[in-house]
This record gives C-alpha cells, structure tokens and sequence, in this order.
C-alpha cells in the first residue's frame, strides 16, 4: 500500500494533493454551491455552512427548503465529532482544501494527520484532491430557482415521507448501545478460544484516547460484548503519541493523559472481563526534513517519508524502552499486536525496500521482521508484566514467512488470517481467497502452514477472521450468512487454534455472529455442532417459535453468499455504497478507491470477472437473498406456539431489515456493473437496433436502481447502523440516498431522452 504524497501548502501547513484533477460532475444540482448545502445541510450547521460561502444563514435555509430539505435539523456536537470523515468525503469533490478547513473548524495540522493516520483516509480518498475553485454563493438566476423547485418536487413525489421522519436519528445506535442492559448480562461460558478480541462498533479511530466526550468502550458496551462472548477489544496506538519521543517532544504532547486515559479504560474493561489490546505498526515513518537533523536514523524512502531504520541502535532502543514505559505504566494492559509488513510504512523492509538500506540490505526481510516483534516483546519483558504480543503475519511474503515465525521471540503468539489461500470457483472463474471473507469458510492452507511452523516451535496459535462482517459487505452491522461464520468457527476449534481476533475495524456489533462464535467455542463435552449453535442463539434472541425459520433463513443466506465474485476488486467495488452511489451519463476518468470512492471504474470493481459474470454472481446472492426473506416473513408459527416477547419480535424486524439492506446492496451493485457496461457500449453500437437495446437496458437500470435507493432510504430512517462503519462512519446518508433518486430522476428526464435522440450532451462540470 504505497502512496506518494504531492502536497500543497495551506495556511502554513502542507496537505496531500496528488493529481488534482477537476472533480466530478454533479448535472443533477444547478450548480456546485447547491451540491454544497444539500450535501452538508444533515451534518453542518447553516452558520458555519454559510461562513465557508460568504453568504447569510438566511439564505442557506432558503436554498434548503426550496429544495425539499425541510428545516434545518439541530446537528449535535456529537454527530459534528463522529462524522468527520462523511463530511470529509461528501464535500472532497466539491471543496478547496481552505473551505474544508473552515467547514470542519480545524486547523492545518489537524487534517493533515487524519488524512495520513486515520485508517489510510488519504488512499480510501484516492490520493490525490481534485482542484475545486472556491465556492462562493450569490443569489439563484431564474434557471437555478426553476431546477430548485424541480429537485423540491422530486423530493415531494418520489420520497413523500421525506428525507428524515420518522426515523432513527444518525448513530441512535450509539446511545442503544452505551445505555444500561435492561437484564443482567449473563455470564460469559468458558471458551476454548482465548483470546477472542474486536474492534468498537463505533470507536472514533484516529486519537481515541483523547476523545473523552467520544468514549469508545461504554461500560454498557462491553457488557453487551461480553455477554456476545468476546474477552477483548482493541485500539490503535501510534507509538509517539503514548510514549517520549526522543527526537522531537512535541509529537508526544499530552502522552502522559493517553497513558491515563488507556489506564483507567484498561481497568474498567476488567470489571466485565475484557482485556484491551493494542494495534502496532511501528516505527512511524518520518517526513523528509525530520532526517536533516537526524541522519543516522534515515532508513529507506517512500515518497515524502522515510523509515526510521530497525537496524539503528537507537530506533531499537526507542522501540524496547517505549513500549516498556507503556506497559509500566499500564501493567494489566491485555497485549500487543503488530503489523510489520505493510500498512503504514514503518521499518525498510515493511514495505520491501529493504534492498535499498545501507544496514538493512545486508540483513534479510525475515530478519528485520522478526526483530521489530522481537524489540516489541523485549519492552514487554524489560517492564516485567504479562502483555501479551500477537505477531500478525498480514503482509509477510510466503518465500521468508516461515522463516520470520521461526525467528519470532519465544513468548509471542503467531496470528494468521484464516480464510487465507482458500481455492474459490465462482462463476467459473478460479481464484483464491486472501483475507476478508464470509463466502469462504476457512482455514486456508497458508494459516495452516504458518500456524504449523509456530506449533513447532511452541508459539501460541491465533485465527484472525470476520466473524461479524466483512469488505464483503460493512454498511450493515452484521452479514446473516450465520452458518458460513459457524461451520469456520467449528473448523478451528477442530483445528485447535487458540485465539481469535473477531474482526478489524468492522464487524463489532454484538450480533448473532459473534453468539454462534461463542456457543461453538464453549468447552462443553460434546462440542456443539454449527446447527445447534445457530438454534440456541436464534431461540435465545427471537424466541422458540420463530428460532427454526431463522436457522433456516441463515443458511439461506450463506449458501447464496458463498457466490460473492471475490477477487481483486474487492477493496474497490461499489458494495459499501450501494444505491447511494451516483450513475454518470458519461465516465467520470477516476480510480476506484479503497472503501471510498467506487465511482463508475468497471475495470477495477470485476478484478478477474469478465463483467456479465460478476454482475450475475452478485444477482445470484440478491435472488438468494430475497427467497430466503420472502420465506421468513411469511413464517407463520405453528398453532398453540407461543408469540415471542415483545424485545424478541422487535430483533426479529431488525435481522430482517438487515437482512434487506445487504439484498439491496448486492442488487445495486449488479445494476450499477450493468449500467456502466451498458452505457460503455452505447459509444461503439454497431446499429441502431443494438443502441435502442442498450438504452432499454439503462432506463429499466435506472428505474430500478431509483427504487433501491428509495427502499434503502427507508431502511436506513429506521435503522440507523445501516450504512455506518467504524472507520469510515457512515458512508452514507438518508440525504445521499435522496441524491440518488434525483441523480437517476435527471438521467431519465434529461440524458436519456437526449441519448435515444443522438443528441445527448456531456455533462456540466
């Protein structure tokens, strides 16, 4: 993951600029200041709205209104704080960076740091910013108006409940979640897997252990993950930032209240039994002029950074004497673990330039490798406490992998992603899992093969998997292919695996997933079996009469998912975005990017698939989908049965609707394959006959997909997990799925027409 970083300078400070090309077209709007308020109208209040436009708050709300906006909502300090990186993303085609930093109230420094260290923001954006002009606002012309009074009458017709009522306001679940049990939570069994640890549902990522008013492990959170089956979670640590750096202090302002903030969390999280863990990948690279001063730290570059060399005594004893000042002062801290291999650019041979290392060159990858887990678990050692290092292999090279675990210190456990190397025919086209599934049940052969090399030496083994969701599919809370999570969680408690990390960032809802997880790893004589799992946590959650249409249900949807066209656009596709992505009449010239952007790049969504197969496979697993629901709620109980309590008819609705919502994106993103294919070909028609085809293909795309973003949009007011992930927040909104409509609205109304014609014109930057 390698991004060269071309940057701008800002107000005193640099931020990455990349390409800067000009931004997508927005023809829908009247103009780009319109794009701005519909945009930032559910997320921004209007005065700092109309500060970034130079215009009255008086006439925001004009602007809104007309459009079918409503009136402003009251936007809480706390949404402005969880939202950042949708506001980031939904204004980057449409902002210079200077009113970003205004609409946002940041300064400089601080985007610039989440751009780079929030969970690769920078690449999810593309690296690169488009060049936007300034926005300025001035009053409407009279075509404007009339395209403001169409839009208000779009938003009237096509969506007559609005844009937000009633509904489930944007992260209600947060305060589910973070409110008390209404029972006590029951005891966690004993488990064969330890540890069994995740990431927050909603964790801020970027610097959590100052965000106070932000807090991402309530106490009523742990105790419903608890109650789920997980002993651990998991945060991101940037090393600088919890210990002195010896080079430059003022990276370690505040260190000391990190280290009290991870103390005290550290503490609560024992009273329900969960241990925190640490994710490290260390050492942070440095920016270019870091090393003037400091030459004999410099390693090998990459763009504008370069590594602080691993093989310098004084980057390992930073390294060794940091983390043991983390673990004195925090000494029930629950562990380390570590990426070493990619990820943020840290040692020379992390992202395998290691060649051009003057030290590090004479040393193999294998051995560098190993001696960051090595200096990791020496600070651990040198503080006398039992944290625990879990050495993730993610990015190790299978011709030195075995050799890194054989140089592995002596007290780290081995960590593998289990579906790994899992050979996957889908749609006739043969390829292999490497890492992030649900459609494959694991574990692969290179897990077994490195976990067998760890055994060897007396090494701990952990499974890293997805139990909850998925790249798959994270804009719902959860994926129900249950039994797929089942029979992979059965297969390493056959296989003897010790640990299992949960999920990254995604996938830390407490959902039936993670309870069948649980179930299975219950050290009960026998063992349960993946059915009688899924059975007891479906009667537990929604109640007996209804628990055997559930089951059934559950393995419905994972034997379609076990369609999903899994290769290598999987990062890329539209599926995070759904029906909320944007159809262009002509193409946009942008990359998909990492969970970010799908745009319209075919090219990159199919990966291997020939187009026609990869929107076949991701139709199979809607029609899949669909049966499976249609069966499930027409489920009537048998007579005399029971009706389950209110709390459990009301988590029956919710796993239908998620169940819904995941449908919906698999049907979208075939529509939207078909689309782009469909109005690719409308440029190199050989006849007429063949044109009116393709134009019959997209009008009926198009309707449909105003449908999906209509029904998703109401999903998502009841619901308002649907569309959020933890290090993307949402992705997107009720407003954004509102767009859609009047994005497909304008394509039949005005492109389609023209294109039937002949006379289609390029859209309006």
């Amino acid at each position: 993951m390698i991004t060269i970083m071309l940057s701008l300078l800002v107000a005193g400070a640099e931020l990455p600029a990349g390409a800067e090309p000009s931004p997508v077209s927005c023809p829908h709007f009247p103009d780009a200041v319109h794009a701005f308020v519909w945009r930032n109208w559910p997320l921004v209040p209007v005065d700092r709205m109309a500060k970034v436009l130079g215009a009255a708050p008086a006439d925001m709300v004009r602007m809104g209104q007309a459009m079918g906006l409503g009136d402003p909502p009251t936007i809480t300090p706390d949404v402005q704080k969880r939202s950042y990186i949708t506001a980031i993303r939904r204004n980057w085609h449409v902002l210079p960076y200077e009113q970003l930093l205004t609409l946002l109230d940041w300064t400089p420094e601080q985007l610039a740091y989440t751009l780079r260290e929030d969970d690769f923001l920078y690449i999810k954006l593309g690296s690169l910013k488009p060049k936007c002009a300034p926005l300025k606002y001035s009053p409407p012309d009279e075509a404007a108006l009339a395209r403001e009074r169409a839009i208000g009458k779009i938003v009237r017709d096509k969506l007559p409940k609005g844009l937000n009522g009633p509904h489930d306001p944007l992260f209600g679940f947060v305060q589910r979640l973070s409110a008390p049990m209404s029972e006590p939570s029951p005891v966690p069994p004993a488990s064969g897997f330890s540890p069994r640890f995740c990431y927050s549902y909603f964790a801020l990522y970027g610097d959590p252990l100052l965000e106070k008013d932000a807090d991402p492990y309530p106490d009523a959170y742990l105790a419903r993950m608890a109650a789920s089956g997980v002993d651990g979670v998991w945060l991101q640590a940037v090393l600088y930032k919890l210990a002195p750096f010896p080079w430059d202090a003022k990276l370690s302002e505040r260190y000391q209240e990190r280290l009290e903030n991870l103390k005290a969390l550290v503490a609560r999280a024992r009273k329900h039994g969960i241990s925190i863990y640490l994710y490290f990948n260390e050492p942070r690279a440095m920016p270019l002029p870091f090393f003037d001063k400091h030459p004999e730290l410099k390693g090998t570059t990459e763009g504008d950074h370069a590594a602080l060399c691993t093989s310098a005594p004084e980057v390992q004893a930073y390294l060794t004497d940091s983390v043991a000042s983390i673990c004195k002062a925090v000494p029930d801290l629950g562990g380390f673990f570590t990426i070493t291999a990619s990820e943020n650019f840290t040692s020379c041979w992390s992202h395998e330039h290691g060649a051009d290392c003057p030290r590090c060159s004479k040393r193999t990858a294998a051995e560098v490798i190993a001696e960051v887990n090595s200096l990791v678990q020496a600070g651990i050692r040198k503080a006398g406490a039992k944290t625990r290092l879990l050495a993730w292999d993610w990015g190790w090279q299978d011709k030195w992998a075995v050799a890194a675990v054989n140089a592995l210190p002596a007290e780290a456990s081995l960590m593998s992603g289990s579906e790994w190397g899992i050979p996957i025919d889908r749609g006739g086209v043969k390829s292999s899992i490497w890492e992030y599934s649900i459609s494959a049940v694991g574990p692969g052969p290179r897990a077994t093969a490195h976990w067998n090399a760890a055994r060897a030496r007396g090494l701990k083994t952990i499974a890293k998997i997805q139990a909850g969701n998925t790249w798959e599919l994270s804009a719902v809370p959860y994926i129900p292919a249950v039994a797929n999570v089942a029979q992979h969680a059965a297969n390493l408690r056959d296989a003897h695996v010790d640990g299992l990390m949960l999920g990254w960032t995604l996938g830390g809802y407490p959902s039936p997933n993670l309870e069948v997880v649980a179930e299975i790893g219950k050290t009960s004589t026998p063992p349960a079996t993946p059915d009688q799992a899924m059975l007891t946590v479906a009667t537990r959650r929604f109640g007996a009469a209804h628990a055997g249409a559930v089951v059934t249900a559950w393995k419905q949807f994972s034997e379609a998912f076990k369609e999903f066209p899994f290769g290598g656009g999987l990062y890329t596709e539209p599926m995070q975005m759904g029906p909320a992505n944007l159809l262009w009449e002509k193409p946009t010239g942008y990359s998909a990017t990492m969970v970010g952007f799908p745009y319209d790049d075919l090219e990159q969504w199919r990966g291997q698939y020939p187009a026609d197969v990869f929107a076949g496979q991701l139709a199979k697993i809607a029609d899949g989908f669909e049966a499976a629901l249609t069966a499930l709620k027409a489920f009537a109980p048998p007579a005399g049965a029971n009706p389950p309590p209110p709390a459990q008819a009301s988590a029956l609705q919710d796993e239908i609707r998620v169940a819904e919502a995941s449908c919906l994106h698999f049907r979208s993103a075939a529509n939207q394959v078909r689309f782009v294919a469909a109005r690719n070909e409308l440029t190199k028609a050989p006849s007429a006959d063949t044109r009116a085809a393709e134009l019959g293909k997209i009008e009926s795309l198009l309707r449909e997909e105003l449908g999906n973003a209509r029904r998703l949009l109401e999903l998502q007011n009841a619901d308002s997990r649907i569309g959020f992930e933890a290090s993307n927040h949402y992705f997107y909104i009720p407003a954004d799925l509102a767009e859609k409509v009047i994005n497909c609205h304008d394509l039949l109304e005005r492109w389609l027409p023209q294109a039937k014609e002949g006379k289609a014109q390029p859209a309006a930057k």
